[in-house]
């Protein structure tokens, strides 16, 4: 096997198994900046749920180099049906790139019903708006 082949056949396992445990995780979230079309590296991301009681803490995380936080739930829960809410923490994100922004924070609301096995929350992301949507 030739030093080229090895290194493909290692670049498929080790992308195989980054989705095969990003695919045990049942909550995944990506962030793009609309204004340059590339992903937005060090974006952090709360994730809470709502109880009688509130909203309740569940994680925090920094999305990746793409931009993504392929495992945001926390490891070893059980996502059960109810409210939850992600929260980017954009106004850091832009401070941090000396970048004016109008929203501080964008917080998206969900209900997981039980339907899927896997969500996943992506946001397009400009310093005076912003779009989201259920994707998969």
């Amino acid at each position: 096997m030739t030093t080229t082949s090895r290194w493909t056949l290692a670049l498929l396992l080790s992308s195989l198994a980054s989705s095969a445990l990003a695919a045990t995780n049942p909550l995944s979230v990506h962030v793009l900046n609309l204004e340059d079309g590339l992903p937005s590296p060090d974006v952090r991301v709360t994730l809470e749920q709502l109880q009688p009681g509130g909203w309740q803490p569940l994680n925090e995380a920094v999305t990746n180099q793409q931009g993504r936080i392929p495992e945001l739930f926390p490891e070893g829960k059980t996502l059960a049906t109810g409210t939850y809410k992600v929260t980017f923490k954009t106004g850091d994100w832009f401070a941090m790139h000396q970048a004016q922004s109008f929203f501080p924070e964008v917080p998206v609301i969900f209900e997981v019903d039980g339907a899927v096995d896997h969500y996943h929350i992506p946001l397009l992301l400009s310093p005076y708006g912003y779009s989201t949507y259920r994707g998969n």
